[in-house]
């Protein structure tokens, strides 16, 4: 099999496919984990809790 700039392209089109499927696949795992619960609800409640007014 000759390395050809076809070849390459190829090969590192299909690398980039599933490299950026594996990560979505990993984010979206990590999101719904139910550790991650309070974080995230932590982080909800805490973004307007002091700063909720405007700046004088």
């Amino acid at each position: 099999m000759a390395l050809t700039h076809e070849t390459l392209l190829e090969g590192s089109k299909m690398w980039g496919l599933f490299y950026l499927m594996g990560f979505s696949i990993c984010v979206l795992i990590y999101t719904f984990l139910p550790s991650n619960r309070e974080r995230f609800e932590r982080a909800e409640r805490d973004i307007f809790d002091e700063d909720d007014a405007p700046w004088k």
